[in-house]
C-alpha cells in the first residue's frame, strides 16, 4: 500500500487502480473541472492544475511507483535529500512557474494533443476491463462455468469509428486553433506563476470537431456504440484468490485500434467450516468425551465435493483437546494437475456432555471408571482461603484496568524514570 493516497484522492480512484481506470477518471475529472466549465470559480484553475499533476506522476510507471513507495517525497530525484516536501512544493517543481508576478511561466511537459509529450505512449489494442469476480471454496475446489451477458464498446460499423456522416469531415476547433489544448495559468505559490497544457474542453484534447449535422445518426458521432453478447467463463479446479481469467479480444475496442480484453480476477470468499492455505485445508471437528476416551468409527465430515469421509482412529488411543490428524490427498486439487491434491487438517475439539447427562449416571461407579482426581498443589501453602466458584467469560478480562496507572512517568510534569538495583 502507498505511503500517501493524496494524488490518488485528487483523481477520485483508489492506490489499486489500473492505468485504465486512472486514464478514465482523468478524463471524467478533466471535463468536470476545466476552468471553461467553471468561470465563476477563482480556484478552478489551480485545482485543475493540481489534478493535472496527479495524473502526469500517476500515468508515468516510474513515478508512480516511487510515489507508492515514499509519497511526494520519493519524487525528489537524486539529490533531494533532506526534509519530506509538502503537495504545494512539488507541484510548483512540476509546473515550473516563474519567479516574478509576470507571465511567461513554462509548461511542464503535458502533452494531449497526440504530440509525443513525456506522459503519452502508443496504445495497441482497447483498454482491458478488470472485474472483481466473488467465488466460493467448493466452486475453487470442483470447478464451474458461468454464462453471462455482457456489454461493451466497439467500433461503429455505420460510420467505421469516423463519427461522421457519409463524406463529412472534422473541422478544426476553433477553440485551440486545432491543437487540441490550450493554455491554462494560476498563482501556485506567493509571487509564482504556473503555466500547463490542458486538454481543449470544446475538442476533448483531439484538435478537431465535427459539426452537429455532419455527426453519424448511429452514434451520434462518438465513433463507438454499444454491443451486448454472451459470454461463458470457467473458474478452473485448483484456482485460488486473486487469480485471473482472461477473456481475450471481449473488451472495449476504440477506433482503429483491435478490442481489449476483459480480466476477471477471483475474489475467494470465507467458508464457514474450512480454510485454504495453498492446497491444504484445515477443518474443525467435534468429537464427544466417550469418542475421546473409546475412540471413533464413523462418517467425520462432509467434504466440498459433497462426500462424506469416514474415519477410525486407533484402538484404545485417547484423543486430547485440540489434538490435529491430517487426511492425506483430501486437500484442493492442484490448478492443471487436478490429480495431485494437497492434505487435509483437522483439528478435534472434545464436546463435554450436557448437565442432564449425568443426573442419570451412576456417579460413584463412574468415579471408580475415571482416572483418580488431582490433589492438592505443590508445594502445600501455609496458608489457604476459600474462593467462591463462579463462572465467567473471558471478555470481562481486564475492565476493571486503570488505564491511567499505565501512564508513562515521563508523561507526568517533572517525571523522570529511574532505574534502581532490587
Amino acid at each position: 500500500m502507498p505511503v500517501e493516497t493524496e494524488l490518488y484522492d485528487l483523481l477520485g480512484v483508489p492506490p489499486n487502480a489500473s492505468e485504465g481506470d486512472i486514464k478514465k477518471a482523468y478524463r471524467k475529472k478533466a471535463k468536470d473541472l476545466h476552468p471553461d466549465k467553471n468561470p465563476n470559480d477563482p480556484e478552478a484553475i489551480q485545482n485543475f492544475q493540481e489534478m493535472a499533476a496527479a495524473y502526469e506522476i500517476l500515468n508515468d510507471p516510474n513515478s508512480r511507483e516511487a510515489y507508492d513507495s515514499y509519497g511526494m517525497e520519493g519524487l525528489a530525484g537524486p539529490g533531494g535529500g533532506g526534509a519530506p516536501r509538502n503537495m504545494d512544493d512539488m507541484f510548483a517543481e512540476f509546473f515550473m512557474g516563474s519567479m516574478g508576478g509576470g507571465g511567461g511561466g513554462m509548461p511542464f511537459g503535458f502533452d494531449f494533443g497526440g504530440g509525443g509529450g513525456r506522459g503519452s505512449r502508443r496504445r495497441t489494442k482497447g483498454e482491458d476491463s478488470v472485474i472483481p469476480y466473488e467465488v466460493s471454496l467448493e466452486d475453487l475446489y470442483n470447478g464451474k462455468s458461468v454464462k453471462m451477458m455482457m456489454e461493451r464498446e466497439i467500433e461503429c460499423g455505420t460510420c467505421k469509428g469516423t463519427g461522421a456522416r457519409g463524406n463529412a469531415k472534422p473541422k478544426k476547433c476553433v477553440s485551440c486553433e486545432g491543437k487540441g489544448w490550450t493554455h491554462v495559468q494560476t498563482q501556485i505559490a506567493p509571487g509564482r506563476l504556473g503555466t500547463a497544457r490542458a486538454p481543449c474542453n470544446e475538442c476533448e484534447g483531439v484538435g478537431e470537431k465535427l459539426r452537429e449535422k455532419d455527426r453519424c445518426k448511429k452514434c451520434k458521432g462518438e465513433k463507438t456504440v454499444k454491443e451486448k453478447n454472451r459470454q461463458e467463463i470457467f473458474v478452473e479446479k485448483g484456482m485460488s484468490d486473486g487469480q485471473r481469467i482472461v477473456l481475450a479480444g471481449a473488451g472495449d475496442q476504440e477506433p482503429g485500434l483491435p478490442p481489449g480484453d476483459v480480466i476477471f480476477v477471483l475474489k475467494a470468499q470465507p467458508h464457514p467450516s474450512f480454510e485454504r492455505s495453498g492446497n491444504d485445508l484445515l477443518t474443525t471437528v467435534k468429537v464427544t468425551l466417550s469418542e475421546a476416551l473409546l475412540g471413533f468409527d464413523r462418517i467425520l465430515l462432509n467434504h466440498l465435493d459433497g462426500r462424506g469421509l469416514h474415519v477410525a482412529s486407533p484402538p484404545r488411543k485417547i484423543i486430547k483437546s485440540g489434538q490435529t490428524i491430517v487426511l492425506r490427498g483430501e486437500g484442493m486439487p492442484t490448478h492443471k494437475r487436478t490429480d495431485e491434491r494437497g492434505d487435509m487438517y483437522v483439528v478435534l475439539e472434545i464436546e463435554m456432555p450436557e448437565e442432564q447427562w449425568l443426573q442419570n449416571v451412576d456417579v460413584k461407579t463412574l468415579e471408580t471408571l475415571l482416572p483418580p482426581k488431582k490433589a492438592d498443589v505443590e508445594p502445600k501453602p501455609s496458608t489457604v482461603d476459600e474462593a467462591k466458584y463462579e463462572e465467567s467469560d473471558m471478555v470481562e478480562f481486564g475492565e476493571g484496568a486503570d488505564d491511567d496507572a499505565w501512564e508513562d512517568a515521563d508523561d507526568e510534569e517533572g517525571g523522570e524514570t529511574e532505574c534502581r538495583t532490587q
